[in-house]
């Protein structure tokens, strides 16, 4: 049998915590940040954590269910 492999794009997207959840970088912060406010700016450098509805497609990307 061959090996079950991990998505690849979904292991540099996502890390799981060590409660078990799964946390991604929040998204629109990678170019016209002039219009954004410091405040939106601020927000995004904390990451976010995967939604409940997705956790399930995630784990199964990631190979951990």
């Amino acid at each position: 049998m061959p090996k079950v492999k991990t998505n690849s794009s979904a292991k540099k997207r996502f890390k799981v915590t060590a409660t078990g959840k799964i946390t991604h970088q929040k998204s629109f912060k990678r170019h016209i940040l002039t219009k954004k406010s410091k405040k939106r700016k601020r927000a995004m450098r904390i990451d976010g954590t995967v939604d409940k509805t997705n956790v399930f497609f995630v784990k199964r990307l990631l190979r951990l269910k």
